[in-house]
């Protein structure tokens, strides 16, 4: 298996640290290339300009993806993935994703970091080869470290192969698995036992305040009902809603007593038939959901931007 050992046999989860254009280049045409000659389906999901900037030089019979747009809310991007692997059954798939680059906020890389260390679980006895590209001059090193823990093995940057940092499927770097900061003191509070109105009236309020058009506005109050719901629905004691603006999104917070345990709840599609579809619904309508959850309680904060995606 190319570039080292994956966690398990069929899986291969490499980290590819490059430093300018022409190694990008290098090293993602030939990727893409062995799966080409090898007659197996290639997916390519990048941010920005690379996306058009690998579509030219690669050329057609590839799936192509603006990460900046799919990858927004990392928790999006197993599911496509996943989507992609269920519409080539019994084939090994190549995919490129880069999740994390220079501009991302430090709540995004920590998500994306997240993503990056769940590929390890969705994915294991998957047959698939991914590769993901970090730019090693341009993220801060806190970033570059972490990949070594998501990735079984790391290509470039002095390194090729398995590099012994690897903490195991589904282990996150500990900066990326810290409490969330407080809420700010200028954060507006709810407490919530049985009724969600005042939920939805307080979210609706800050949102149209912040300017949010009404599609978003909707959205989100949509998903702080999902999250308060499920507080309800799993949990005694009810939870506790923050709401607050800053410069550039409108932000919610829900608290309860609740404890999710499935480190991939909101990733995985679940049948129409089935419950649980809370979490998913909030990744899709969220641009960002942070979720800190274990035996004291879960913490879940949304993000919505002010700007349009």
């Amino acid at each position: 298996m190319p570039g080292g050992d994956a966690p398990d046999e069929g899986l291969s989860h490499q980290a590819f640290f490059y430093r300018d254009e022409r190694d990008y280049l290098a090293r993602i045409g030939a990727f893409a290339g062995a799966g080409r000659e090898a007659g197996e389906p290639v997916f390519i999901a990048v941010p920005g300009p690379k996306y058009g900037l690998l579509r030219e030089h690669l050329g057609g019979g590839i799936r192509y993806a603006d990460m900046a747009y799919l990858g927004r809310n990392p928790a999006r991007i197993i599911p496509e993935v996943r989507d992609f692997i269920e519409t080539h059954p019994g084939r090994r798939v190549h995919y490129v994703g880069e999740p994390v680059w220079p501009g991302r906020s430090a709540a995004e890389m920590c998500e994306a970091t997240r993503h990056e260390a769940l590929i390890n679980l969705a994915f294991a006895g998957t047959a698939a080869m991914i590769l993901c590209p970090y730019d090693a001059a341009g993220l801060p090193p806190s970033v570059v470290s972490g990949a070594g823990r998501t990735h079984p093995a790391i290509l470039g940057n002095g390194h090729s192969g398995a590099v012994g940092r690897y903490a195991g499927p589904g282990d996150l770097p500990p900066e990326c698995d810290r409490p969330l900061p407080d809420p700010p003191a200028a954060a507006e509070r709810l407490d919530y036992e049985t009724d969600l109105r005042p939920v939805r009236r307080l979210v609706a309020s800050h949102a149209r305040r912040a300017g949010l058009p009404d599609e978003r506005v909707a959205n989100l109050v949509l998903a702080a009902s999902e999250i308060a719901a499920n507080t309800l629905r799993h949990t005694s004691g009810g939870g506790t809603l923050y709401v607050w603006l800053t410069e550039e999104e409108v932000l919610c917070q829900i608290q309860d007593r609740g404890w999710i345990t499935d480190p991939l709840a909101g990733r995985i599609r679940r049948p129409p038939d089935e419950r649980g579809h809370g979490l998913w619904v909030v990744n899709q309508v969220c641009d960002l959901a942070e979720m800190r959850t274990g035996p004291g309680g879960t913490t879940i904060r949304l993000h919505m931007t002010l700007r349009a995606p």
